[in-house]
């Protein structure tokens, strides 16, 4: 009975699948995330779809917005994505949330004709009463928040992460909290694997680039077991108890 028990909770741990989250990234030429923010939880997936033009999703802080983020690790970043006028491909890239206890803040870091952060193009997960996405907002585009101006948090941990291009065949490598964080091109033929970004890093191609080092647990990403590997555990727990 017990063996039966203990199957029947680990199937159900099984069942409780991360949820993914789609971000549009300039969609209909703005200079928007949308949705500009969400609230997430461990495991859950963050996918951002890079729509038009060519623009990064680069984690900062709360009182910095607009710089990205260094102290207590360096903040993932997902490079520059451009993307042609008429594509058929749509760049992305992902991470997974192996920490939802704070809050995370994202903007775009290019500046070409001007800088995309300063015109409000700034995305949050998980922010709070205290630390809102609009103070946020206001911050990035040169005003005054309400509230605690200082933040820490961000994606850290021990170990690397990968990025993977898709359809373009780079790769790179950094440190995200021993994650995996994914780049991908979707859409008929091969992309290009060069761009033309600008601002304040060089253009890079449809992969993306997750560059941070740290020791810090707060924030970014993590492997997940599926619920295939679940129940198979639950399989041996049984067959060992009877």
């Amino acid at each position: 009975m017990r063996s039966f028990a203990l199957a029947a909770a680990l199937v159900s741990i099984s069942s409780v699948a991360a949820e993914t989250f789609t971000i549009a990234v300039g969609g209909n030429n703005t200079l928007t995330y949308d949705p500009k923010s969400i609230t997430a939880k461990d495991g859950d997936i963050i996918q951002f779809q890079f729509l038009t033009k060519n623009h990064t999703v680069t984690q900062s802080t709360f009182a910095d917005p607009c710089t990205k983020m260094t102290t207590p690790t360096e903040g993932v970043d997902s490079g520059f994505m451009p993307v042609a006028v008429g594509a058929t491909q749509i760049p992305s890239w992902s991470f997974t949330l192996n920490n939802a206890s704070g809050p995370l803040w994202f903007y775009c870091r290019q500046k070409t004709p001007a800088s995309h952060c300063q015109a409000g193009m700034v995305f949050a997960v998980n922010p709070t009463a205290d630390k809102t996405f609009d103070a946020f907002q206001k911050l990035a585009m040169g005003g005054a928040a309400n509230g605690t101006t200082t933040s820490t948090g961000g994606a850290g941990g021990n170990g690397g992460s990968t990025s993977t291009g898709g359809n373009g065949g780079s790769t790179s490598t950094g440190g995200t909290g021993g994650s995996t964080s994914t780049s991908t091109t979707t859409g008929g033929g091969n992309p290009s694997t060069t761009g033309t970004g600008s601002g304040d890093g060089s253009g890079s191609g449809t992969n993306s680039s997750a560059t941070p080092n740290g020791n810090n647990g707060n924030g970014a990403v993590s492997m997940t077991m599926n619920a295939a590997g679940l129940v198979s555990i639950a399989g041996l727990v049984v067959g060992l108890m009877l």
